[in-house]
């Protein structure tokens, strides 16, 4: 195959596991982003890194959203949300995370392909999302891409649609969005 084919097949199967993604569950993390007082994202790897581009796209709207474990990452208080990103739903490092942030009084959204992971069964919502462990066995999720790419992906894309839906819901659009973009690059 060439770099064409590959691309296309990816987005075949991305328009694949969209249309898996429950909107009962979507709108349950909308609405627990829109009750919450702050807004924290945390996710290791590449998952990490679609959690914080969420992140800034929140802020953008005005949002008062945090990655955790920057150096000015708020600190989580009762009624915060914690949005967890993890394909496994067994991270180790993460695991104490979602603990710290109950203990505290925070509710906890995990985005996982694995409803009963561990993460899963601590938070207190959980949006599944279809795609393919980077640790697979034959018989699960059929893709051509390594590891976890095709939930990181999915994961991009849902951020994205949440944040239109909130947009939706709050009456913003692009303009009163950029307002709020970085402005010393």
């Amino acid at each position: 195959m060439n770099t064409i084919t590959y691309l296309e097949t990816i987005i075949k199967e991305l328009q694949g596991t969209i249309t898996e993604v429950s909107e009962v569950e979507s709108e349950q993390l909308v609405e627990a982003i829109l009750s919450a007082r702050k807004v924290f994202v945390s996710g290791a790897g590449r998952s990490g890194f679609m959690g914080k581009s969420f992140v800034m796209r929140m802020m953008h709207m005005g949002i008062d959203a945090y990655a955790v474990g920057e150096t000015v990452t708020a600190n989580l208080e009762q009624d915060d949300l914690l949005i967890v990103g993890t394909g496994s739903g067994e991270t180790k490092t993460l695991i104490p995370i979602v603990e710290k942030a109950k203990s505290l009084g925070g509710t906890v959204a995990a985005i996982t392909l694995s409803t009963q992971s561990t993460i899963a069964k601590l938070a207190d919502l959980t949006v599944t999302l279809p795609g393919a462990p980077k640790n697979r066995e034959d018989g699960q999720y059929e893709t051509i891409q390594p590891m976890g790419s095709l939930f990181e992906q999915t994961s991009l894309l849902f951020y994205d649609a949440i944040i239109l839906r909130f947009m939706e819901k709050k009456g913003l659009d692009s303009k009163q969005m950029y307002g709020k973009h970085a402005n010393l690059e």
